[in-house]
């Protein structure tokens, strides 16, 4: 199993991990196998306003240009500069290192509404 266990799934396969108030938020093992490498990142910045279901950024690759969305409301409160400076690392270490922002967030209960690790390996069997 690839997909973190601690973590909800969107179907555009960004993950969303809760950690008190605070919603970290990556792209999925298997939106980089999809992608193949990725070679830049657009994020939003720290104190944009975001609502569940809005693109927020831009992944590209050698293969495509992908929008990047949130499951919640909130406001950024860090982003990766990391992953924007040096995108290799979200090749290398999606779940993890290859975080991209984080939202601070007044009502968590929209992460209830998206996909657990099971129900995201179950669709997408190769994640």
């Amino acid at each position: 199993m690839s997909a973190p266990e601690n973590c909800r799934f969107l179907e555009s396969h960004e993950w969303h991990r809760l950690d008190g108030s605070v919603v970290t938020i990556g792209i999925t093992k298997f939106a980089i196998d999809e992608l193949t490498d990725v070679t830049y990142v657009e994020l939003p910045s720290v104190g944009d306003e975001v609502k569940a279901g809005d693109a927020v950024g831009e992944i590209e690759s050698v293969k495509a240009t992908s929008d990047l969305y949130v499951g919640v409301d909130g406001k950024v409160v860090e982003v990766n500069q990391d992953a924007i400076d040096d995108p290799s690392v979200i090749n290398h270490d999606p779940h993890d290192a290859g975080w991209l922002l984080k939202v601070e967030v007044a009502d968590a209960s929209a992460l209830d509404g998206m996909m657990d690790a099971a129900g995201y390996e179950a669709k997408y069997p190769s994640a």
